[in-house]
């Protein structure tokens, strides 16, 4: 059986009771279970957000709550986070993954933990930071793995094993560098065979890359020009990630729907991040085939009759 790993890592507001669970008003949640930072003198938070030397060792605690009327058993480890391909979402690494950054540096005081019915466990744990350790952001997560593995539904055999993550936002002192680009601009244009009679529709594709060691909410702006530099389309694009992490790439993509049929012009795609602005383009050509191929037939005709006109010049000669 195939093995899915499911895990939830967004942030939602959990409406726990204040008597049985103590929770912060944020919590990973997944409707059994959450994982946040343990409630301290300060209030409750959110997230981890720490900072740390090379070579020191921070200690802190996370707490498991269960919502659930029987008891429940989790795994706790250590996870690096990354940004998923697909949309650029948060997400962080399995349990049999390698992991170089937080995973590797967290050590939980318990591997395994038993949380009692609508009740809540926490756990202490360290993050030692390498001497060598690279300076800028390495975010990754507390995760509660659920090892037993559920049976998906339906004829496939899938098996799912839940978890639920608490966010660890690392800053390494030192030096820090901002980077972005935007890399790989591509089109895909589909439009009917007659001008005219459909919509015209064209998919562009591009790759976000952040190649600084610190975390960016990067903007991106479309524009689309025409000939002679008509604007034909600018918008900013709401599809993108707000959190593109260090080291990380992204492909993304955006519709333009009613693209021009009859066109020639560039794609330009801006990224904006903090101080810095980068742009890529990508030229297009957009020609229904049906013009296509009468401009084609035109021009065979056309190199036909020349030939003939040779010949009969020949001839006469």
């Amino acid at each position: 059986m195939r093995k899915l790993y499911v895990l939830l890592l967004t942030l939602l507001t959990a409406a726990f009771s204040a008597v049985l669970m103590n929770a912060p008003a944020h919590a990973a949640d997944n409707g059994s279970w959450s994982v946040y930072p343990a409630v301290s003198k300060l209030g409750g938070r959110p997230y981890f957000y720490l900072s740390a030397d090379p070579g020191t060792t921070i200690n802190d605690k996370v707490t498991v709550t269960n919502k659930t009327a029987q008891p429940l058993n989790f795994r706790l480890y250590g996870a690096d986070a990354y940004n998923t391909e697909r949309d650029g979402g948060f997400a962080v690494r399995s349990l049999k993954e390698k992991q170089t950054g937080v995973g590797a540096w967290v050590r939980p005081g318990l591997d395994r933990i038993t949380v009692p019915p609508h009740g809540a466990v926490t756990v202490p744990f360290t993050l030692t930071v390498p001497e060598g350790a690279m300076p800028g952001d390495h975010p990754g997560a507390l995760v509660a793995l659920d090892e037993r593995v559920e049976k998906a539904k339906g004829d496939v055999a899938v098996g799912v094993r839940w978890a639920v993550g608490a966010r660890v936002y690392l800053r390494v002192t030192g030096p820090t560098v901002t980077g972005l680009a935007v890399e790989h601009v591509s089109l895909a244009h589909s439009q009917p065979l007659i001008p005219g009679t459909g919509k015209s529709r064209t998919l562009i594709s591009y790759t976000l890359r952040n190649t600084g060691n610190v975390t960016l909410d990067p903007k991106v702006q479309l524009k689309a020009e025409g000939l002679f530099g008509r604007t034909l389309l600018t918008r900013d694009l709401s599809k993108v990630p707000g959190e593109l992490l260090p080291g990380q790439q992204v492909k993304l993509t955006e519709p333009w729907a009613g693209a021009p049929q009859l066109e020639w012009g560039d794609v330009t795609l801006t990224a904006r991040a903090q101080d810095l602005k980068e742009s890529a383009s990508a030229s297009f050509f957009a020609l229904p085939w049906l013009a296509a191929l009468l401009l084609f037939g035109v021009f065979v005709a056309g190199a036909v009759a020349v030939v003939r006109v040779r010949r009969g010049r020949a001839r006469l000669s």
